[in-house]
């Protein structure tokens, strides 16, 4: 088995300079003939970078968003435009749930889809909205969803909120999922942008399936990280002896330096049109 994971857009620029970058994420995942979205980044530019990498959004069985914010969605009507048939749309059950962030105690700005499920639905797009802690794609992909909150430097961030019949509450990302691959040398964790905490997403993930975490792939929130959460989060990635880090988007340059420094034989830069490729076998 070999996994291929191409990041579509991200926040950061490609080395040749030849594809679009915005803040958001994007990943075309390759793996056992399936073909599989993660996240459509903010504005549908996802899909001139993935026709440049001749990546074929026409070929895909599965669109999975991690959360119901606009940079990891806003992509998602302009490659239903696109399409000649509909892979299945996976999300978390309170995906659709309107996602604000609070500019002062008086003013909040939208930063949820910019479709609501209707549309979905309108268009006969195929949807599962994962309820379950784990939902099976095949025997080796699967999706997690409900993460504990159980360390004490990974915080909620006060200023999102979620507004239901006109009222206000804080966003715990209970929608947020991620998307798990088993490999011979242990799982990959692929994730959007651990609004949770991505040490409390691992750990969870760990206890619910007893398997060693080889590589972490994808957003991990320490753009808003104090100098005690990062460090604390390089601890975490030490202790679960993780051979493989590949971070990008919400990860911030302080974070993404810090896990360089730490991490230098097992970091990957994820910037936009990098391609992984992880091959099944132990070595």
């Amino acid at each position: 088995m070999k996994l291929q994971i191409t990041t579509l857009i991200e926040n950061n620029q490609d080395e040749k300079k030849e594809l679009i970058n915005e803040h958001g994420l994007s990943l075309y995942i390759e793996l056992d003939g399936l073909n599989i979205l993660f996240d459509t980044g903010q504005t549908g530019d996802f899909i001139k970078n993935a026709k440049i990498l001749k990546k074929d959004l026409n070929s895909l069985d599965y669109m999975i968003i991690s959360h119901g914010h606009y940079d990891h969605s806003g992509g998602l009507k302009k490659l239903v435009n696109l399409l000649n048939e509909y892979p299945k749309l996976v999300v978390g059950a309170e995906f659709f749930n309107p996602k604000y962030k609070m500019i002062d105690e008086q003013t909040y700005k939208y930063n949820g889809n910019p479709f609501d499920e209707k549309f979905i639905l309108d268009h006969s797009i195929p949807l599962k909205k994962v309820e379950e802690g784990i939902f099976y794609i095949t025997d080796t992909i699967m999706l997690f969803h409900h993460f504990l909150r159980k360390n004490d430097f990974e915080k909620r961030n006060e200023k999102f909120y979620i507004m239901e019949n006109n009222l206000s509450t804080h966003d715990d990302f209970d929608d947020e999922i991620v998307l798990g691959i088993t490999t011979g040398k242990g799982l990959v964790v692929i994730v959007g942008c651990s609004h949770v905490g991505i040490v409390n997403i691992l750990s969870s993930i760990t206890e619910k399936t007893g398997m060693p975490i080889y590589a972490v792939i994808g957003g991990t929130h320490l753009v808003e990280a104090d100098e005690m959460r990062i460090q604390k989060t390089l601890d975490a990635f030490r202790a679960m002896n993780i051979k493989f880090i590949a971070v990008s988007h919400c990860t911030g340059e302080e974070g993404i330096k810090r896990i360089q420094q730490k991490f230098s034989d097992e970091f990957i830069y994820n910037n936009t049109g990098n391609v992984i490729m992880i091959d099944d076998e132990i070595e």
